[in-house]
C-alpha cells in the first residue's frame, strides 16, 4: 500500500513559480501579454450579445468593449492589490445576462423607437442597477458576513462547487468550438500539443518555451490561418452564422473602434432607477459571489497559497463589491466576476505569481484607450478562445474535485453528497437553459418579470445549484459523526487568518495596510 499511497497536501508542489514569486522581467511581460489575450474572449463576446438587443451599433459595442477591458483591468489591480491578492482576473461575467436581458425587454425600454436613443436608455437602467445590486455585494463583503457564511464550507462541500465553476461551463467549450470546426479543433489540438507533449523542449537556454507560451504560440498560429482562409474566400458563401463565428473581419471592432477613447464615469449619462431591475440584478451579484469564491479557492491551489481565510474571502467579496460599482458608473453593460480562464491559465503555465496579473492588468487598460490596437486583439475568432476553454476550464473543474483528497470517500454518505450536487449541478441548470430564448426568457414565467429573472439566473447557475445542494446536505447530515469524514480536520486551521503561519505570506495587504485594518 505504502508504493502507491499519495498523501493529501496542501499546497501543490508542481509549479514553477508561486503567488509571491515572479519570472524574469522579460518572460513576465511575455506571460502577462498572453493572459490579456486569453480574457479579450468573454470581453467581446458578452458585448457583442448584448449591444445590438440594446440598440447599439458596431460603434457603440467598440465603446462598451473599451470600457469592459479598461473597468477589468483596474478591478483586477485593486483585487489582486487589496482584495484577495490572488493572482486572478476580474472581468466580465455572463452571470448577469438573464438580469440583463429583462431590462432589454422592458417595455418602457421597448417603446423607444430611435435605436440610438434606446440604448442610451437601456444602458443607463442596467447602470443604475448595478449600483443598487453593488451596495448588496459590498456590505456582505466589507460587514464580513460572506465569510461567516463560508464557515458551512468544507472540503466536501466545496469539491463539487469549485469543480462546477469549470465543468458548468461546458456549453462555452466544445459547442463554440463547433461552430467553427475547422479553426477550433487544430486549435484545441495544437494547444494541447505544445503545452503538454512538447513541454519539455528547450530551444533557449533551457527555457520550457512552448509550457509558457504554448497558448500564445497557438494563437498566433491558428489566428493566421484564420485570416487566410478568410482572405482567400472560404467563407464567402457560407451561411451567416458562419461567417460570424468564424471570419476574421465580421466584428467590425477595427473599422469602428477609435483610435483613442478613455473611458469615465457617467459617459452615457446618468443612471436612472428601478425597483423590479435591482430585484433581478441581486441575484446575479448572488451568482457572481458564489462563482467568484469557487474562483478563489482553485486560484490558491494554483498558486501554491492556501485557502483562503473566511477574513480574506469577505474582504475579496468587498473589494469586488466596489468594482461592481466601477462596472456600473463607467457603464460597461455588464457586472464583473472572476475570470475562469485565467485562473486556469495559472496550472497550464505552471506560473501562479501575481505580478504577472498586474502587469496584464496594465495591457488591459492601455490597449482599451486605444482602440485600433485592441481591436485588432479582439478580432480574433471566437472558436479560437472556446478551444482554449475546453482545456483551462476543464482544468479548473479537476483543481475543484481534488478537494476530495482531504475527504474520506469510502463513505457513503459523503459519496451521496459528492454525486448529488455534482448531478443537480449539472441536470438543473441544463434543463433551465432549456427553456432561455427570446419571446420566453426562461422557465419561471410569471407576470412580474423581476421574479422571473431572479429564479432563473440563480437556476441557471451550475455552481449555485451545487452550493445549495451541497452545503444544507452536508450540514444537516449525520453532522455530528462526520467532522472527519468531511474534512473539516484539514480545513479548521484555515478558517481564520491567524490559524495558519502561511496565511501572512499570502495574504497580507501591501504597504503596510494591516495596521490599520488587521485581521478579524
Amino acid at each position: 500500500m505504502a508504493d502507491i499511497a499519495h498523501p493529501p497536501m496542501d499546497q501543490l508542489q508542481d509549479l514553477e513559480y508561486c503567488i509571491d514569486s515572479n519570472p524574469p522581467w522579460p518572460e513576465t511581460i511575455l506571460l502577462a501579454f498572453q493572459n490579456y489575450i486569453l480574457v479579450l474572449g468573454t470581453s467581446v463576446m458578452i458585448p457583442t450579445l448584448l449591444v445590438p438587443q440594446m440598440g447599439g451599433s458596431d460603434g457603440d459595442k467598440a465603446r462598451v468593449i473599451q470600457t469592459l477591458l479598461f473597468v477589468g483591468g483596474i478591478n483586477t489591480l485593486l483585487q489582486t492589490l487589496f482584495g484577495t491578492r490572488l493572482p486572478a482576473f476580474v472581468g466580465g461575467s455572463f452571470a448577469f445576462v438573464v438580469p440583463i436581458a429583462y431590462i432589454i425587454s422592458d417595455s418602457s425600454l421597448q417603446r423607444i423607437e430611435d435605436p440610438q436613443v434606446r440604448f442610451i436608455q437601456t444602458m443607463r437602467a442596467i447602470q443604475g442597477a448595478l449600483i443598487i445590486a453593488s451596495t448588496i455585494q459590498i456590505i456582505l463583503g466589507f460587514s464580513q458576513a460572506w465569510g461567516l457564511f463560508s464557515r458551512f464550507f468544507s472540503p466536501l462541500g466545496m469539491a463539487p462547487v469549485v469543480g462546477l465553476v469549470g465543468l458548468g461551463l461546458f456549453q462555452r467549450g466544445f459547442p463554440a468550438l463547433g461552430n467553427c470546426i475547422e479553426i477550433g479543433l487544430p486549435m484545441l489540438l495544437l494547444v494541447i500539443g505544445l503545452s503538454q507533449y512538447l513541454k519539455n523542449v528547450k530551444l533557449l537556454r533551457d527555457f520550457p518555451i512552448f509550457e509558457r507560451f504554448g497558448v500564445l504560440i497557438s494563437i498566433a498560429i491558428i489566428w493566421l490561418y484564420s485570416v487566410i482562409l478568410t482572405a482567400s474566400g472560404a467563407y464567402r458563401d457560407k451561411p451567416m452564422a458562419t461567417q460570424i463565428s468564424c471570419r476574421t473581419d465580421r466584428a467590425n471592432l477595427i473599422s469602428t473602434a477609435p483610435w483613442f477613447m478613455f473611458p469615465y464615469p457617467l459617459q452615457w449619462g446618468s443612471p436612472t432607477f428601478s425597483a423590479g431591475h435591482s430585484f433581478a440584478m441581486m441575484s446575479a451579484v448572488f451568482v457572481s459571489m458564489v462563482e467568484s469564491t469557487g474562483a478563489y479557492k482553485a486560484a490558491s491551489r494554483l498558486a501554491i497559497a492556501t485557502p483562503p481565510p473566511a477574513y480574506v474571502l469577505s474582504r475579496g467579496i468587498g473589494w469586488q463589491g466596489i468594482g461592481l460599482l466601477l462596472d456600473a458608473l463607467f457603464g460597461t453593460g455588464t457586472g464583473s466576476t472572476v475570470s475562469v480562464e485565467s485562473v486556469g491559465l495559472l496550472g497550464l503555465t505552471r506560473v501562479g505569481s501575481r505580478r504577472v496579473v498586474q502587469i496584464a492588468a496594465g495591457f488591459m487598460i492601455f490597449f482599451s484607450m486605444f482602440g485600433k490596437f485592441g481591436a485588432v486583439f479582439a478580432s480574433i475568432p471566437f472558436p479560437i478562445f472556446a478551444a482554449l476553454y475546453c482545456l483551462l476550464f476543464g482544468l479548473v473543474g479537476s483543481v475543484g474535485l481534488s478537494f476530495l483528497q482531504f475527504t474520506n470517500m469510502n463513505s457513503m454518505r459523503n459519496l451521496l453528497i459528492t454525486g448529488l450536487s455534482l448531478f443537480l449541478g449539472i441536470s438543473t441548470p441544463h434543463f433551465f437553459d432549456e427553456y432561455w430564448n427570446l419571446p420566453r426568457r426562461g422557465l419561471v414565467h410569471t407576470d412580474a418579470g423581476w421574479f422571473n429573472a431572479f429564479l432563473n439566473t440563480i437556476f441557471m447557475s451550475p455552481p449555485v445549484v451545487s452550493l445549495i445542494v451541497a452545503v444544507v446536505l452536508d450540514n444537516t447530515l449525520e453532522v455530528d459523526k462526520s467532522n472527519k469524514d468531511r474534512g473539516m480536520a484539514w480545513w479548521i486551521k484555515f478558517r481564520t487568518f491567524r490559524g495558519d503561519s502561511r496565511n501572512e505570506e499570502f495574504y497580507t495587504l501591501p504597504f503596510n495596510l494591516n495596521r490599520f485594518f488587521p485581521p478579524t
